[in-house]
């Protein structure tokens, strides 16, 4: 399975608290806010905080972009990956499918659909 991208996602307490320190404590910069949280730049990687109510599934998850996530799927099924919900268009725009580590950490597999706001290039 080929990554493209990865995040650790983080579902705080209190969302406004965890925002003020990873961006005014700690000084991350924004890589990009949508409507259910914010993005940080995290080095060589990305930190997210969604709001609570977003979408549940676990106190936290690591988001895994795929190239292609019908071949991922098929991939994972193969090799005996238990499929913890099936492939789907969110609401957001984004194709996700959720597995599990064998801690039952979610491991949220993402393709960007062409046309998605991530897919822009900003520096225009």
């Amino acid at each position: 399975m080929e990554i493209l991208s990865s995040r650790v996602l983080v579902r705080p307490r209190d969302w406004e608290v965890s925002r003020r320190f990873y961006a005014e404590s700690l000084g991350l910069a924004v890589a990009r806010e949508f409507p259910g949280g914010v993005v940080f730049f995290l080095g060589t990687g990305y930190l997210e905080l969604s709001k609570a109510g977003a979408v549940t599934i676990g106190d936290d998850a690591l988001w895994l972009q795929v190239r292609s996530l019908p071949d991922a799927v098929d991939t994972l099924r193969g090799r005996g990956v238990t499929i913890t919900r099936e492939p789907q268009r969110e609401f957001w725009g984004l194709d996700e499918c959720w597995i599990a580590d064998p801690d039952g950490r979610a491991i949220v597999l993402v393709e960007i659909p062409p046309g998605h706001p991530i897919r822009t290039d900003l520096r225009e």
